[in-house]
């Protein structure tokens, strides 16, 4: 059966009524009357089914238009809270990284501060066996104090 129309529809219905009451005015006994009644009722039930059928096919495509950019929305957050995740382990990464680099350079530093006093000593002791004074000594460099971030 072809798609009608919703005015289709209501012209179809107001037919098979207008033949449902014509058919119950000619009847000629009342046991014919059921009879010619029994197929415009028919043709009513299929054509009430039928706007039953659209109307859910109309409201599903509806909660799908509804639904469909609500559903874009959370896909979005979601991918935002795995890229974000996926930020901060890197970021965690990154700050090991750099923690690591800055313990080896002080490392380094103290290797270098090692070498070149042990370097001086044989300069110092000269300077002393050849009447020289001694060189002052410089203090060793302040380290400044890393604050501890409050713990929760």
């Amino acid at each position: 059966m072809p798609e009608l129309s919703g005015s289709e529809l209501l012209r179809e219905w107001r037919k098979v009524m207008d033949s449902m009451v014509s058919a119950a005015g000619s009847a000629g006994s009342p046991a014919e009357v059921p009879r010619q009644l029994l197929q415009p009722m028919k043709r009513q039930l299929e054509l009430v089914q039928d706007v039953i059928e659209r109307e859910r096919r109309v409201q599903k495509q509806l909660a799908g238009l509804v639904f469909g950019p609500v559903d874009t929305v959370f896909q979005l957050l979601e991918e935002t809270g795995t890229m974000l995740r996926s930020q901060a382990q890197e970021l965690e990464a990154a700050g090991r990284a750099l923690e690591h680099a800055a313990g080896l350079m002080k490392t380094q530093a103290e290797l270098f501060e090692r070498s070149i006093a042990a370097l001086r000593e044989p300069v110092d002791l000269a300077r002393v066996a050849t009447g020289l004074e001694r060189r002052a000594r410089k203090s060793p460099a302040r380290q400044p104090r890393r604050r501890t971030p409050p713990r929760k």
